[in-house]
């Protein structure tokens, strides 16, 4: 099987458009029908670099129907598989593309990039909502063999590279349009990628200088990790040919019989030591939809609030997010219950940060919500992120100590353990003092705040978070009207509501424009979201 990549020039001078488009263009009609597979690069159809999306679509739609005209044309001229990236326009919005032709010129399949970089998700706003939940490779069978797709960001994330190699690919296809890496670091990535699958990689990019280190590197990768053709900073195509079905397989461990290299790794392989990942994880905070409906201290209904049935339940629901409350220890260590105080929902007596967590241990922090959770002990912070590590957004509330600064400690406590279970982009702290926003903000300045209601400034909560630069408020009845929620928003400031156990009350509030009801009662008031 003959392959051929093609590298054209690329240029910032978004007045060499037509030059360059026309460059590619020639390339793929000088492929000939010794060539069984045609790889081009990503954005085909924007032939310089841009850095708006009008500019971008103005581009994509000067060129695009010449583009596809084209590859289906060297499809059937070549009798040659063909895969060009581009712009789509789809229900949900822009994409980025891949799309594959067979020697027939008719499409069979297309490819929506799994990973977009600020400029595309930022700038461009390209639709990515596919991505935002657990899918399986996308592997695209012709001519019985499997075609997997990486393109350019994407090489990046080599943690789904165990997924992917589960799904039997044959051959790569990478469009790139990849502007600062070295070629070295390129080769490293693609040789890894097949290695680690078991597959040829096939790499189409662009090249800014054919004397240039960075950029281009367009290439074939062989199954042992062999470079086969590297373009480096050439313009023009490279072509190899290779057998498709050929396949590594090396020792599995020394004495063992021979296999491909992810499946001795699959033998040993222990997730649970690696960043939380796959179908049970949400999309982050900053990309989880509202309006939501937040389970405050979990599903506490029908279970003893801030505790782990009472979180399990909310999860096992559906809830997006949950709220919880934190609170230090005598000992230094952190727990979850909402008063200063025990008496109320334990058999303990006392503030809280006088006990120490052996004493906490001792008391029964279920029976009085019912006999049958009679014997549960206090949750710590740790075992709730250990369980419940990015299956929810989390609405972290730190409680203050009303009268001195928070800890030290216990904020480096909490903050670490946030980051020990990768949970930083999952949740946000919610902290009423502004001296205790200050504090936070400067030490974890990557974690959203909510600003929480001050009773000595019933009113002032919005105006709070705008001097404090927070990224929520958490209004609290009666003390907020629709000014303040219309004020938020002009700022960039969402609005959670505490709380509505009524589902009438909560579509009032969501009417209004609050952006998140928390709720003791779960299941009952989602349902106006279901």
């Amino acid at each position: 099987m003959k392959l051929c990549v093609i590298q054209p020039p690329y240029s910032r001078d978004v007045s060499r458009a037509d030059e360059l488009f026309a460059y590619k263009l020639d390339q793929l009609a000088a492929c000939d029908d010794s060539v069984d597979l045609i790889v081009l690069p990503e954005y085909s159809d924007v032939p310089v670099a841009t850095s708006t999306l009008e500019e971008t679509l103005a581009l994509h739609e000067t060129y695009i129907d010449r583009l596809h005209s084209a590859c289906i044309a060297a499809a059937q001229r070549c009798n040659a598989l063909v895969f060009v990236n581009c712009l789509s326009k789809e229900d949900e919005g822009w994409r980025n593309t891949t799309f594959a032709y067979d020697r027939k010129g008719t499409l069979v399949g297309k490819y929506f990039k799994k990973h977009l970089p600020p400029l595309e998700a930022d700038v461009l706003q390209l639709d990515a909502s596919y991505a935002l939940c657990d899918s399986e490779p996308f592997v695209l069978e012709i001519e019985g063999l499997r075609f997997g797709f990486l393109t350019c960001y994407d090489f990046y994330f080599y943690e789904a590279f165990a997924k992917i190699a589960k799904s039997k690919v044959d051959i790569f296809i990478g469009c790139s349009l990849q502007r600062s890496d070295s070629h070295d670091a390129i080769e490293i990535m693609c040789r890894h990628l097949a290695y680690n699958t078991n597959a040829y990689v096939v790499r189409s990019s662009v090249s800014f200088a054919e004397d240039s280190e960075i950029c281009g590197a367009s290439m074939v990768v062989s199954p042992t990790g062999k470079v086969l053709c590297n373009l480096r900073g050439k313009f023009g195509r490279g072509e190899v040919t290779i057998d498709p079905n050929e396949k590594y397989l090396k020792p599995a461990g020394y004495g063992n019989p021979d296999a491909p290299h992810y499946e001795y790794i699959e033998y040993g392989r222990r997730p649970w030591q690696y960043r939380v990942g796959g179908p049970n994880i949400v999309p982050f905070e900053d990309l989880m939809g509202y309006p939501r409906i937040c389970a405050h201290r979990g599903f506490s209904t029908i279970a003893p609030e801030n505790s782990m049935p009472a979180f399990g339940a909310a999860i096992g629901l559906g809830a997006h997010e949950i709220e919880f409350d934190l609170w230090p220890t005598k000992d230094g260590e952190i727990v979850s219950i909402h008063d200063d105080v025990l008496d109320r929902v334990s058999t303990g007596t006392g503030k809280v940060i006088d006990h120490t967590l052996e004493e906490l241990l001792s008391y029964d922090f279920g029976i009085k919500h019912g006999e049958r959770f009679a014997g549960m002990k206090i949750v710590l912070f740790e075992e709730i992120l250990k369980k419940f590590a990015g299956q929810c957004i989390m609405n972290v509330h730190v409680k203050p100590i009303w009268g001195i600064p928070y800890p030290r400690e216990a904020m480096e406590k909490i903050v670490s353990l946030i980051r020990k279970y990768e949970c930083e982009r999952h949740m946000y702290f919610m902290l009423e003092p502004d001296d205790d926003i200050r504090r936070f903000k400067e030490f974890a300045p990557d974690i959203p705040i909510c600003v929480g209601h001050d009773f000595n400034r019933n009113w002032a909560i919005v105006d709070r978070a705008i001097e404090l630069g927070a990224q929520k408020v958490q209004l609290f009845k009666p003390y907020f009207n629709q000014e303040m929620i219309d004020k938020a928003h002009a700022h960039g400031i969402l609005c959670n509501v505490f709380f509505a156990d009524d589902p009438e009350e909560a579509k009032e509030y969501l009417a209004m424009g609050a952006d998140t009801i928390l709720t003791n009662d779960y299941w009952l008031v989602s349902q106006i979201l279901r």
